[in-house]
């Protein structure tokens, strides 16, 4: 693996074309961010159509040298998908091994050529995963060489979790659950032993009968009606100043590189006249999801998912109706309310009467309809990737954008989201 294949593979054009990049979190046991799998789907109905394994992982391991991959995950840690041809390659060369995990797919068998191939690319540093159910008895010839074991909650029934975790842990193998759809799956895997958790269930809303919102989160929502109902500026300086948690979070978030002030915002009363009342707005609905006490440590995947897929929507938007800088930013609140009744676990409709929002708004949120509600939609079946596979096309075509556009798109979103994110609390 020479430094000129490495270049000669990043340089390469990328053959595919047209498809889009999606990622699913990896969380910790304390349920921060540890990484994304990245996965590649084609621009088609149905599921992709690909020629082989190796145009699926070159794919998206070309897509992302293009884009960069900092820019699609941050400081986290990337799982791609793998299979032979790709391993006997050196196509991911360029890829930062510190961060990167290969996933051994299921086609693979661990013949002495792959695991002769596989212990030689972890002398350079890379690690590797694969799943418990995929490979069956062959998984432990995979063992010596493979970090982490992924176990597919919908193929593997909680007895055989309850048998299985522990010989693995055993082994000083990292768990990883696939398709953790619940908080009881959550906590069940959990009890269990696992190290990593793959799924939605930390954005599913779950009502919890009179919730009521923290002081921190109700002196936002009061700041949030001011701004909204064009109160003065003093007005809107004094409430920040009453709440000092609110004030600092504030100064922070204004003086991340997504905020783009230029120079050090060091007060409150420059904050404001710096931000205007759609800045500020914006960042009183970030700081909804990055209060400290709720999550207590950084890289919430919640406020992650929420500013991600709220910055993509005011993407779309700007692409699809360019020069209308209202209808971006109301893509952007809708993507950002979107979540709140996972935030606040209390239902949405309770959520549009606290919060004064047009018609357009309260239609996309209640029941995904009109312009906002479809880009909300295809934000959705991104995200699901896998369950939502044959909703993302159609989505694309009813707004005319193919792909392509939606990929350079994405990424900007998650870079985005990614430097707000490290400095929202």
């Amino acid at each position: 693996m020479t430094d000129s294949a490495s270049l000669d593979q990043a340089s390469q054009p990328l053959k595919l074309r047209n498809f889009y990049l999606g990622r699913q979190p990896v969380l910790d046991r304390n349920q921060a961010l540890y990484g994304y799998e990245l996965l590649f789907r084609g621009s088609a109905q149905g599921p992709a159509e690909i020629e082989s394994g190796l145009s699926a992982s070159a794919g998206v391991i070309h897509h992302a040298s293009q884009l960069g991959l900092a820019r699609a995950i941050g400081d986290a840690t990337a799982f791609l998908n793998v299979d032979e041809e790709v391993l006997k390659s050196d196509m991911f060369a360029f890829l930062p091994r510190e961060r990167t995990v290969l996933e051994i797919v299921r086609s693979v068998e661990p013949s002495d050529a792959v695991i002769a191939r596989m212990t030689e690319l972890s002398r350079h540093g890379f690690r590797f995963a694969a799943e418990a159910s995929a490979h069956g008895n062959a998984l432990a010839r995979l063992l010596p060489v493979i970090d982490f074991v992924k176990m597919d909650l919908r193929e593997l029934p909680v007895v055989t979790l309850l048998s299985l975790a522990p010989r693995l842990r055993g082994t000083g193998k990292r768990l990883v659950a696939e398709k953790v759809e619940t908080h009881s799956e959550y906590r069940t895997c959990l009890d269990i032993g696992f190290d990593y958790f793959q799924g939605y269930y930390f954005a599913k809303p779950t009502v919890i009968a009179g919730r009521k919102l923290s002081p921190s989160q109700a002196a936002v929502l009061d700041l949030m009606n001011l701004v909204t109902s064009d109160a003065d500026n003093i007005e809107i300086e004094r409430a920040v100043k009453k709440d000092i948690t609110l004030g600092l979070n504030l100064l922070r978030l204004v003086n991340t590189p997504a905020a783009g002030a230029g120079r050090r915002i060091e007060s409150v009363s420059q904050a404001l006249v710096l931000l205007g009342r759609r800045q500020l707005q914006r960042w009183l609905q970030i700081l909804l999801y990055a209060e400290p006490g709720v999550r207590g440590h950084n890289l919430s995947p919640l406020l992650m998912l929420a500013t991600t897929r709220a910055r993509l929507m005011e993407l779309l938007a700007q692409r699809l109706r360019p020069g209308q800088r209202n209808v971006a930013d109301v893509a952007f609140t809708v993507g950002m309310m979107s979540l709140m009744d996972t935030l606040f676990c209390i239902p949405m409709q309770d959520i549009v009467e606290q919060i004064p929002v047009i018609d357009e708004v309260r239609h996309a949120l209640l029941v995904r309809r009109g312009f906002f509600g479809e880009l909300l939609r295809l934000a959705e079946s991104i995200e699901r990737m896998e369950d939502a596979q044959d909703e993302v096309m159609p989505a694309l075509n009813e707004l005319s954008m193919n792909g392509d556009d939606l990929a350079e798109l994405e990424v900007s979103a998650f870079e985005w989201s990614d430097k707000v994110v490290r400095y929202a609390i």
